[in-house]
């Protein structure tokens, strides 16, 4: 294991935004983590445990602390029968390869999560979602280190706390654990979700009626690669706001206002609204300051345009959640975590 001082992170981060670390290790095998924890002198510092780099922005250009990069590598079977298959799957694998993986032996439950960025251990912090899907349905337990004592624990997707885009270790575990492998649970068979609208579309599109796993992987695939930049043309973290959530109520007097307000019904008494629909309803979409902006095709996605800071990046962000405020009542929240 080998500790490096003044490390740069433009490479780590995919706003591609300059940026340095105190200290900085890539941690690739589980003993690594042992000999790590033995070290005193680095419990002191700040620490930040990085993993694809997707969905963070560095605010600062320098991390006064420790990052540590996992890029614990490995995919387990660890039980199989006629109708199901269970993954165990270390933290540093690449999130969209293991979703290819699944599709190759045709298990189901990944494919509507296709193509985003990132590694395995970041996706249950996020609570990853997409196209009527998310990570948590598919999840039986993790394997956690905690960073106080060093100790193996093992949380089920229950104590996992999963919400909208949030988890346990977004909130009272965070910063306080090292998620190590994922364990999921997948179908086998053609078990597939369509109940988001757009993909339903994509998929009469491409003249397909009744999609297999990897058509459907295919049709997500489309939708994103229209509507999200690469980022390594385009510096970005994906979405960069969350959907608000509000009342029912609420939603019945904006519509009222505007009646071409996107919205989805998630409870009896709460609706879902589209954070990008607000967006370019504001003007924001396609807006430049500076070096950031909004994304033409997509305005949920802020972008690097060339040699932006995460100062300028989330200077922007600050202007289109006063807009929004102002002109919705709506106060919207980062998806995306600065540091």
């Amino acid at each position: 294991m080998k500790i490096l001082k003044d490390f740069s992170l433009q490479s780590l981060n995919t706003f591609g935004v300059e940026a340095k670390t105190k200290y900085f290790v890539n941690i690739q095998t589980r003993e690594e983590f042992s000999e790590l924890f033995l070290n005193e002198k680095l419990h002191s510092l700040p620490l930040l445990i990085l993993g694809g780099g997707s969905n963070i922005l560095f605010r600062k250009n320098y991390f006064e602390g420790l990052i540590i990069k996992v890029s614990l590598k490995g995919i387990e079977i660890v039980n199989e029968d006629q109708t199901r298959a269970i993954l165990e799957v270390a933290a540093g694998e690449n999130w969209n390869e293991l979703v290819d993986y699944t599709l190759e032996k045709s298990w189901s439950g990944l494919e509507n999560l296709s193509l985003i960025p990132g590694s395995v251990g970041g996706a249950p912090i996020q609570n990853i979602g997409a196209y009527g899907v998310e990570i948590k349905e598919v999840i039986e337990e993790l394997e956690a280190c905690e960073i106080a004592t060093g100790k193996r624990i093992y949380f089920s997707a229950e104590n996992c706390q999963f919400g909208y885009r949030d988890s346990f270790f977004k909130n009272e575990g965070k910063d306080r654990f090292i998620i190590l492998s994922v364990r999921f649970s997948l179908s086998k068979g053609n078990r597939i979700n369509l109940s988001y609208g757009a993909l339903r579309q994509e998929l009469q599109q491409m003249n397909i009626l009744q999609p297999d796993l990897k058509e459907i992987s295919r049709a997500v695939i489309r939708l994103r690669t229209r509507k999200l930049p690469d980022p390594k043309i385009k510096g970005n973290g994906g979405s960069f706001f969350k959907n608000p959530v509000i009342k029912k109520e609420v939603y019945e007097v904006l519509k009222k206002k505007y009646p071409e307000i996107v919205g989805y019904t998630i409870s009896k008494n709460h609706i879902k609204l589209a954070a990008g629909w607000l967006i370019e309803k504001a003007g924001w979409k396609g807006r430049k300051i500076g070096r950031a902006g909004v994304h033409p095709s997509q305005a949920l996605v802020l972008i690097n345009s060339g040699g932006a800071t995460g100062e300028e990046i989330y200077g922007l962000s600050e202007y289109i959640i006063k807009d929004i405020r102002d002109l919705f009542g709506i106060t919207l929240e980062r998806e995306v975590r600065i540091i």
